[in-house]
């Protein structure tokens, strides 16, 4: 699962409004919109909302080869 999809999960299973999300965030509405329809946001964004989510963003761990 991507980060954006995990944000969008992570919306949609809050119980918040988009509209109290942004209020809270300071992201844009039309960009909620957005990353809960598959769409990308910069990385300042993820991180606001993954803070607000309670969502932890760690890098993956590669493969050996």
């Amino acid at each position: 699962m991507t980060i954006i999809e995990s944000i969008a999960q992570a919306i949609k299973k809050s119980g918040k409004s988009r509209y109290r999300i942004s209020k809270d965030t300071q992201v844009d509405q039309a960009v909620l919109c957005r990353i809960v329809n598959g769409g990308r946001c910069n990385l300042e964004t993820a991180e606001r909302l993954c803070k607000y989510l309670s969502l932890e963003l760690k890098p993956r761990q590669r493969k050996a080869r």
